[in-house]
């Protein structure tokens, strides 16, 4: 009997080794870069980490005037407008995918998807202006019809000026749609078409087959909304034009607001002092480990749904 001997694997040529070891510092350099913004995030707002310490993420004070700094109006206004543009998005986006992908006639699908994408071309500064010329004095009179005993509510008190957290919601919702739908749509597609079809065998109707293929991809389409979320969290300039840059606290959606990524952009040019600087900076710095932990937390929901 012969005895065969594993055969020893050849080495790579040496161009290919260039490959690799180029391909593999190139991969190298997005750790580096995440790790460079923060390490130069923490050294530009030393000053305020120095002076306020972690009291700085709960504090409600913005006075310039008097140095006193906290961001938690601005954390705030950030998480409550994104939550509430996603809550908004989200079953408009999926219901765009859903007719895109499976419903809407063949000669419209690639049409209706080009102009549904084509919202994510238009400018941050674009849907400001059309925030205010048209969704502000919208926004208006359905705060002047409310009802008065829904403005009694906590949620629906403040004058009924237009501009605050619902405008600049809505604007959001509207602007985070098209990521949120055309990576959904391309989940859908990408199912296999077996999965349609065992559930076409076993009696299914049309809606219960696409319930299937949307249980299939629900770890891609989570990740979809994961995307328009982290889109919405760092948005500056519509935002910044329509939720009113007010530094408060508050669960009213007529109530103007501010966001983190909207007073850096207001106020970074008129930062007189050097703890005025620093405190805007280490805003910055909340803002990049808010999103790095949702963007880990989304990532381990998908890796956990994905099991």
């Amino acid at each position: 009997m012969n005895s065969s001997t594993p055969e020893t694997p050849r080495p790579l040529p040496s161009h290919d080794r260039g490959f690799k070891l180029a391909i593999g510092a190139i991969a190298s350099l997005v750790p580096i870069v995440v790790l460079a913004i923060g390490i130069e995030l923490v050294w530009t707002s030393r000053l305020s980490i120095a002076k306020f310490g972690l009291g700085f993420w709960t504090t409600r004070i913005w006075n310039p005037v008097l140095g006193d700094f906290g961001a938690l109006p601005f954390i705030w206004g950030t998480l409550y407008s994104s939550l509430i543009a996603l809550c908004l998005a989200a079953p408009v986006a999926l219901g765009i995918a859903i007719y895109t992908a499976e419903l809407a006639p063949r000669r419209l699908r690639r049409p209706l998807a080009f102009l549904s994408e084509l919202l994510a071309a238009i400018p941050s500064i674009v849907y400001g202006l059309w925030g205010i010329f048209v969704l502000v004095p919208l926004v208006r009179r359905f705060e002047v019809s409310l009802p008065d005993g829904l403005r009694k509510l906590p949620l629906f008190t403040g004058p009924p000026v237009g501009v605050g957290m619902l405008a600049a919601s809505l604007v959001l919702a509207i602007m985070v749609v098209p990521f949120i739908s055309s990576v959904t749509r391309e989940i859908l597609l990408a199912v296999p078409a077996g999965q349609r079809e065992a559930a076409y065998a076993l009696g299914a109707t049309r809606w219960e087959a696409i319930k299937v293929a949307l249980r299939y991809g629900r770890v891609g389409v989570l990740g979809a909304v994961m995307l328009g979320f982290g889109r919405a969290l760092g948005e500056t300039m519509a935002v910044a034009m329509l939720i009113g840059n007010n530094p408060q606290v508050s669960v009213s959606l007529f109530a103007p607001q501010h966001t983190m990524a909207a007073v850096i952009a207001n106020e970074f040019t008129e930062a007189a002092s050097d703890l005025y600087l620093h405190a805007l900076v280490e805003i910055g710095l909340v803002l990049f480990i808010i999103t790095l932990a949702i963007n880990a937390l989304s990532r381990l929901l998908i890796w956990r749904l994905a099991r």
